[in-house]
């Protein structure tokens, strides 16, 4: 099993940045894919951004050129680099991880979540 722990979140005013973080343990030498998710009251979570053990990265479309995702396998941490941060990116957002084998995900595991809100 591995264990998520996210940290980071804050208020922030419209245009302002902000890093999130998330600290893997456990057997995170089964992880293949991290991913940031978030979410608001009466939606669904939603992918942010996602990167590949070989790095491969994948963003949403409202994110993209603003939000950079990075990842450190060796000590098996995630982070969320947030910039020209808007009001409609307040939301809790959730680290995820993917684990298996053979790049194939058994197992998905979920942080608890840190609060995100921009606000003036």
């Amino acid at each position: 099993q591995v264990q998520l722990v996210e940290s980071g979140g804050d208020t922030v005013q419209p245009g302002g940045s902000l890093s999130l973080s998330c600290a893997a343990s456990g057997s995170t030498f089964t992880i293949i894919l991290m991913a940031w998710y978030r979410a608001t009251p009466g939606k669904e979570r939603e992918l942010v951004a996602s990167i590949g053990k070989n790095g491969r990265v994948y963003y949403e479309d409202s994110v993209k050129g603003r939000f950079t995702i990075s990842r450190d396998n060796s000590s098996s941490s995630l982070w969320l680099q947030m910039t020209n941060l808007k009001p409609e990116d307040t939301a809790v957002y959730y680290c995820y991880s993917g684990s298996g084998a053979n790049n194939i995900i058994l197992f998905k595991n979920w942080g608890q979540g840190t609060q995100v809100t921009v606000s003036s």
